[in-house]
């Protein structure tokens, strides 16, 4: 019974301290009998070796579950026309100023609906300064983008269109093109009502269908599920690290695995990003644009994070949690794509993170065996399911309409 206490004060970090009771009794039951349902000598199903695994109502005790049901924004109802619709957009250049960008230049289905890049490569003329998350599964976020800055997906298609790093367009121009596509004119109509169409009901459509990107076929959910094969014991082993030993689930938890807060951990800036002409000028115009102190302008080396919304100092270095489910598909890591491999990224972890001046304090040096860091690996490989292959359409042409 000590070893399983143990447990269950290693695995309450960043738990409501009800769960831990919760936890312990369903475990040890209160008068040393098994509890209903649980029993007090590991079975076999819940064992690897001397190690006793997580069961899937364990795990959904400290909050982990497969994915629900996405809840929509009640001023923009689901329907097939306007995902149908949101996928022409989203894969329409001619959304971008220079009708060469468009959201899935960024996100490529077969790039994890990332760009797979470091940082993403921005508006012609420019560079970006942050990696590009995935959109999978983003209609659960309450918060998106690295600084949290949008809090709903068509206010964050907004500002991607109209962003100067990003798609540079004038909303006006937007309405004016789609105007002279027939077939836009008529599927606006048919979604929204006639009178368009408007900037904000493109943003609408390209919200619904980003919505339909979920996670499919996931190992984890399957084991979440029941089906206790869906994980091999190595994975079980890393599961189980991720909530004790390691410490993951003091901010990856939940059903997406973060806790959708904002954190420092000091990762180090890409190598060369300093020395980059274009991208300094990008940084830079985002720094005066978002309203930062004119000594922050003069001094900022790196990304503020969340201190561009908030322009608290403590903030400064700060960046959402990221979701971990499909991180087999979205390599390289990290706001500013500073690890290639989720080797690097446990490495950093078990260092205890780097360095800065707002250094979350949860940040510890680790100590994991080659074996914990392999298992590590192998678990969260086991969040990521099958491609989500959505086929690129066919656009409507122009034509001219008065």
């Amino acid at each position: 019974m000590p070893v399983r206490i143990r447990w269950i004060a290693l695995g309450a970090v960043g738990i409501p301290v009800i769960a831990i009771v919760v936890i312990f009794v369903l475990m040890s039951g209160d008068d040393g009998e098994d509890a209903p349902g649980v029993t007090a000598s590991p079975t076999p199903s819940a064992t690897v070796g001397d190690f006793v695994a997580l069961t899937p109502f364990q795990a959904r005790v400290l909050g982990f579950d497969v994915l629900d049901e996405v809840n929509l924004p009640q001023d923009n109802p689901f329907s097939e026309a306007k995902v149908e619709l949101g996928r022409l957009l989203f894969f329409d250049p001619r959304l971008s100023a220079n009708s060469a960008i468009s959201c899935a230049s960024c996100h490529q289905p077969d790039q994890g609906w990332t760009d797979g890049l470091p940082l993403s490569f921005g508006y012609a003329g420019s560079v970006h300064w942050r990696n590009t998350p995935t959109i999978i599964n983003s209609a659960f976020h309450p918060k998106l983008d690295w600084d949290g800055k949008a809090l709903r997906l068509d206010i964050q298609a907004q500002g991607a269109m109209k962003g100067a790093v990003a798609m540079n367009m004038d909303p006006v121009m937007v309405e004016e093109r789609l105007r002279q596509i027939p077939e836009y004119v008529q599927r606006f109509d048919d979604v929204f009502g006639p009178g368009g169409p408007w900037f904000e009901d493109a943003s609408r459509a390209i919200a619904i269908f980003q919505s339909t990107i979920l996670s499919n076929n996931v190992p984890f959910d399957r084991f979440m599920e029941g089906d206790e094969s869906a994980l091999s014991e190595s994975e079980k082993r890393g599961f189980k690290l991720f909530t004790t030993n390691a410490g993951c689930s003091a901010c990856h938890r939940g059903r997406l695995f973060t806790d959708e807060d904002f954190h420092g951990l000091g990762v180090p800036t890409p190598e060369g990003f300093s020395t980059d002409a274009i991208r300094q000028i990008t940084f830079n115009y985002q720094l005066r644009s978002r309203g930062v102190s004119e000594d922050v302008y003069r001094t900022a080396t790196d990304d503020p994070g969340l201190y561009l919304v908030t322009k608290i100092d403590t903030d400064f270095g700060q960046f959402r949690t990221p979701m971990l489910r499909e991180l087999g598909q979205t390599a390289p890591y990290m706001h500013n794509g500073a690890f290639a491999t989720l080797e690097e990224v446990i490495e950093f972890y078990n260092v205890g993170g780097g360095e800065s001046p707002n250094l979350d304090p949860l940040l510890r040096p680790l100590g994991l065996t080659d074996q914990d860091k392999s298992d590590l690996i192998v678990f969260l490989n086991s969040l990521t399911g099958d491609p989500i292959v959505v086929e690129e359409p066919q656009l409507p042409p122009y034509e001219v309409i008065k």
